[in-house]
């Protein structure tokens, strides 16, 4: 029994030694590790917001090639830490490179939609389709860009509600950027009666048109009798304005084209609807 006790009690003692030794050997690797992780992630932080305020100030930056900036120097510096804490574990710069090799291959493999939304986010940014600010129609969904990031791009829609979509199905699908010109068309087709003067209605347009002042005269507008309708004539009227501009005048010219006509006396037909009696031609009601 006692020789018992006394093989336990030596084995107890040679563990606590080893874990002694073990405390000795990395303990302070084990701190170090901690401090630099610590003092690593602010620096990450610091440092991308200091280039996101860099890119912000510089004339020539703007803010989607800004975004991308701030996001990869965030990853460099991350990656440079963990590189860093492995080497105070003793593992060797070569031998890392091997390990970070087969993991990349696995990682790859399992990792294939996040890495071709970074591949598409690289391309989104070389080629720039759209800009931060832009409104765009991405992937289906429609909205103002407030960010571009390595993997997703960030909408905010006219209601101001945040859409995230992954790069890829941004890259992989039609860029719809209303914001790329300077100007745009504003089209609108009025029907107008049978029975009145074409070239009178084409006049209240152009009477309209000359009331807003933020329609530009170059390219000139276009008023025209587009086509014969079942019920009415249409009439088209194209005008170029700033794209800031566009809903706002078309707002303007749709309620003053109405006001107009009605005050010519050109009517807008619309459709009717009569109810006959049953057995008879006799209208009961008609609106």
């Amino acid at each position: 029994m006692e020789d018992q006790i006394l093989k336990t009690r030596d084995l107890i003692e040679v563990q606590l030694a080893n874990f002694m030794e073990l405390g000795t050997l990395y303990g302070l690797s084990v701190i170090y590790a901690i401090l630099v992780l610590i003092v690593g992630w602010w620096a990450a932080g610091k440092i991308s917001s200091l280039v996101a305020r860099a890119c912000e100030r510089s004339d020539h930056i703007d803010a989607t090639i800004g975004g991308f900036a701030t996001s990869i120097t965030r990853y460099v510096i991350l990656a440079l830490v963990v590189i860093t804490v492995l080497q105070l574990f003793g593992f060797q710069t070569t031998s890392l490179v091997a390990i970070i090799g087969a993991a990349s291959l696995a990682i790859g493999l399992a990792l294939q939609g996040t890495l071709s939304n970074l591949a598409a986010g690289v391309m989104l940014l070389f080629f720039r389709p759209f800009r931060v600010g832009d409104f765009v129609e991405l992937a289906g969904n429609t909205g103002t860009v407030k960010n571009l990031t390595l993997f997703f791009t960030e909408l905010a829609t006219a209601d101001n509600v945040m859409i995230i979509i992954p790069n890829g199905d941004v890259w992989g699908s039609a860029v719809t950027n209303y914001s790329a010109h300077a100007t745009r068309r504003c089209d609108i087709t009025v029907g107008i009666s049978y029975d009145d003067d074409m070239d009178k209605a084409k006049e209240v347009f152009r009477t309209v048109i000359a009331e807003e002042t933020r329609i530009l005269a170059d390219p000139e507008p276009f008023v025209e009798i587009t086509n014969l309708g079942d019920s009415a004539v249409d009439v088209t009227l194209r005008v170029w304005v700033l794209s800031s501009d566009l809903w706002s005048v078309r707002w303007f010219l749709i309620k003053r084209l109405k006001e107009s006509l009605d005050a010519a006396g050109i009517c807008i037909p619309y459709p009717h609807m009569q109810v006959v009696a049953q057995g008879g031609s006799t209208p009961l009601s008609a609106s």
